[in-house]
């Protein structure tokens, strides 16, 4: 059996690779934003509530605060999300690449990984966004389902597709006595 180097290897996942690093970098511009912008944007979401007030909040702008307040947690989720999922999904694929897993499955794995992971990380921030101005974070996360779900189950599809290859590979490895 012919070996691959790790340049090759790593250079057939290069769209997750860089899906994962888009999201590790996602991560890193929410933070800059809240160091530079954090006011800016809480009075962004207080003013989406605002102007619904009248038809949303029942015209009482206390029923928005409770309703702002969690958008900003998951404006927050968003930036949280982002680090810990690119993160992992780049150890993941560089974990598979070094073990010599099989091409095409490491392949989805990582495509699935850096998409999952970025998507999921833009659901939350969307859903913050958009929560005031829908008068609920509940209906904020109905409207984007359609990216919650398949974003966040095919991230963990991956890592337990990453897990079984991991296994599978260092299995075959040890029979081969490598």
């Amino acid at each position: 059996m012919e070996t691959r180097s790790l340049a090759a290897r790593l250079g057939a996942c290069w769209p997750g690779l860089t899906l994962a690093l888009l999201t590790v970098l996602f991560g890193q511009a929410i933070g800059i934003a809240f160091g530079a912008a954090e006011d800016a944007m809480k009075a962004r979401l207080r003013e989406d509530a605002a102007a619904v007030t009248a038809t949303l909040y029942k015209g009482d702008p206390a029923l928005a605060k409770p309703v702002v307040d969690k958008a900003w947690v998951y404006v927050q989720r968003a930036h949280l999300h982002a680090g810990a999922m690119g993160t992992t999904a780049l150890v993941l694929i560089v974990l598979l690449a070094a073990l010599d897993a099989p091409r095409g499955p490491t392949r989805l794995v990582a495509w699935a990984l850096g998409a999952g992971g970025l998507a999921y990380s833009l659901y939350w921030l969307w859903a913050g966004f958009l929560a005031p101005g829908l008068g609920s974070t509940g209906a904020a996360k109905a409207r984007l389902a359609w990216l919650a779900l398949p974003s966040s189950g095919a991230y963990v599809v991956a890592t337990a597709a990453a897990l079984a290859l991991l296994i599978a590979t260092s299995r075959r490895q040890a029979r081969a006595g490598g």
